[in-house]
């Protein structure tokens, strides 16, 4: 069986048509901004795939690390960063080979949904381990309990008339239903987490967490936690 790190190596249509890749990639980056602490953070965004607001980003902090498991969107990133210093292109192996507190802020954008128990939770230590002492973690885009495919539909058809692409967002998602994404997110099942719940598990590892807003991206059904390295 195909896992999802095969879906997201391969051509998917995640992205409806260009303009829907470019202010997806624009509230991203005022995403991101929110939560760089400062001009000189090392930052982790983990988990990152095409990071097409990567530049943006990495205009922002002194040091900017993209991790992501599918080799093919490492070598498209490589190849388009190349350029830029400040930025490193790694895949989760070496990323948990770093030394301990080694960043300032990690991001997690929608990824958690991907995520089994037990790789999630071994992920949240090493992401305790990797962040400073009074670094700061965003896990964004966690999907409640409840949140269904048709609400998801719905955030997307209302980001595509806010942003002129309505037409292209009703075609995107006729292919994505037709596409192998709805078949796999069937057989490997989809992690959704509740508010109390997860605030619960991250203190379980170590991690204070309260809820934020907005959540990053263009659904508010979603949501966005901040954590420190409990005291």
């Amino acid at each position: 069986m195909p896992s999802w790190i095969d879906y997201w190596n391969s051509d998917h249509p995640i992205y409806v048509n260009e303009r829907h890749k470019a202010l997806h990639a624009a509230g991203i980056a005022r995403d991101f901004a929110r939560h760089i602490p400062s001009s000189g953070a090392a930052v982790l965004d983990y988990g990152c795939g095409e990071a097409l607001y990567a530049e943006d980003v990495a205009r922002l902090c002194r040091w900017l690390v993209l991790s992501d498991a599918a080799p093919a969107v490492r070598e498209k990133l490589k190849a388009r960063t190349a350029h830029l210093s400040s930025i490193t292109v790694e895949g989760p192996e070496e990323t948990a080979d770093r030394l301990s507190q080694s960043f300032d802020l990690i991001v997690v954008n929608s990824l958690l949904q991907y995520l089994d128990a037990a790789t999630l939770g071994a992920l949240l230590d090493l992401w305790r381990r990797l962040l400073k002492a009074d670094g700061r973690l965003v896990i964004a885009d966690v999907i409640p309990p409840g949140v269904s495919p048709l609400t998801d539909a719905t955030a997307l058809l209302r980001f595509g008339w806010q942003g002129g692409f309505w037409g292209g967002a009703l075609m995107g998602l006729a292919r994505t239903a037709l596409s192998g994404y709805r078949k796999l997110r069937g057989e490997l099942g989809f992690s959704m987490h509740g508010e109390a719940d997860f605030i619960a598990l991250l203190a379980k590892h170590g991690l204070q967490a309260t809820r934020v807003q907005p959540n990053f991206g263009h659904n508010p059904a979603r949501m966005t936690f901040a954590a420190q390295v409990s005291p």
